[in-house]
């Protein structure tokens, strides 16, 4: 057997996943180096009162978490996707993604449970049609590369729409709210993976597992329901704040008092305070769990197929390697 043959018939199994260099591990080191930054920003603004150190808190706080979750990726995505990819899906895709959705949301007029439907059907939409455009040409398209590709236009969309939040937060009335400021960065950027990421992430798997030559793709009935599964699960997330608040008067006995003069029972604010938050915490938790299961279930599922197919790509891709080694190396006549 020559050399070559062998090169080929040892193709790994796991060709979807790169090879480990010195480069592993960026991730969380630049999301604990860029934590420090934030928070030594965050003193020096206090102790100096300089208002031209906001816009590197917002800058800083909203990008940390995403951009390391594009690091993620990268050191796990194969060599098919190159690193110009994620880069484009993170900042073309998230300025154009939440341009989009922006433009598509504003004759959306009421909020209410529909209205947060809504919101979600058209943001998951914009964030699709963005992951398809970025995706059509990286090859093969395996379930897990979806899903780290999804994961990336996820994140580029959730860096910019925090900034555009904590921005808000920070305009008080008497000047810049900085506490405010602060509190929704720390917030959105703990529940980033749970979020846009994760819902971005698994309606990329689903796309990416439904193409069976992992070339092309097809739109399946199961992309389908992943699409639909992730604007419920997205619309459900934003309005949770209403549902834990109505759960919490109606298990309170405060229903009518509610509606009849906008006011709660005598002593039982302090109990449904601490109801209307546990019930807001419990539901993002079993949304996330829901996400999270349903993202696990589509990589698993798909992984025989996918490394089959990723094993016959890297195959092929070293036979077409090696036959211009030869061509190169043949005397001309």
């Amino acid at each position: 057997m020559s050399t070559a043959d062998a090169a080929v018939t040892t193709a790994p199994l796991h060709a979807d996943e790169p090879v480990r260099t010195h480069r592993h591990g960026w991730w969380w080191k630049s999301l604990l180096a860029g934590a420090l930054l934030w928070l030594v920003t965050v003193v020096v603004t206090i102790a100096t009162s300089n208002a031209n150190l906001v816009p590197t808190l917002i800058l800083l706080g909203s990008f940390l978490v995403p951009f390391s979750v594009v690091l993620f990726a990268a050191e796990r995505i194969s060599s098919s996707v190159p690193v110009a990819s994620l880069m484009l899906a993170f900042f073309v895709g998230g300025v154009l993604g939440v341009l989009g959705a922006s433009v598509l949301e504003a004759p959306l007029s009421s909020g209410g449970l529909g209205g947060f439907l809504l919101v979600g059907i058209i943001e998951e939409l914009v964030k699709g049609v963005l992951l398809v455009v970025i995706g059509r040409h990286l090859v093969p398209k395996t379930a897990r590369q979806g899903a780290l590709l999804g994961a990336t236009v996820g994140a580029g969309f959730a860096a910019f729409e925090s900034a555009g939040y904590a921005f808000n937060a920070a305009l008080g009335n008497g000047g810049i709210d900085l506490l405010s400021l602060l509190q929704t960065e720390v917030t959105r950027s703990v529940l980033t993976p749970l979020g846009h990421v994760l819902w971005t992430a698994v309606l990329g798997a689903a796309l990416f597992a439904a193409s069976r030559d992992g070339r092309r793709y097809r739109f399946t009935a199961g992309v389908l329901l992943a699409y639909l599964l992730v604007a419920v699960l997205h619309g459900l997330w934003d309005s949770m704040g209403g549902i834990s608040t109505i759960i919490a008067i109606v298990s309170t006995g405060n229903v009518v008092p509610a509606l009849s003069s906008g006011t709660l029972r005598p002593g039982t604010r302090g109990e449904v305070g601490e109801i209307t938050t546990g019930v807001y915490v419990l539901g993002l938790g079993v949304i996330s769990v829901i996400g999270g299961l349903t993202l696990r279930g589509i990589v698993r599922h798909h992984r025989p197929r996918d490394r089959a197919m990723s094993a016959q790509h890297a195959a092929a891709r070293q036979v077409f390697t090696d036959e211009g080694i030869r061509q190169a190396g043949s005397p001309h006549p």
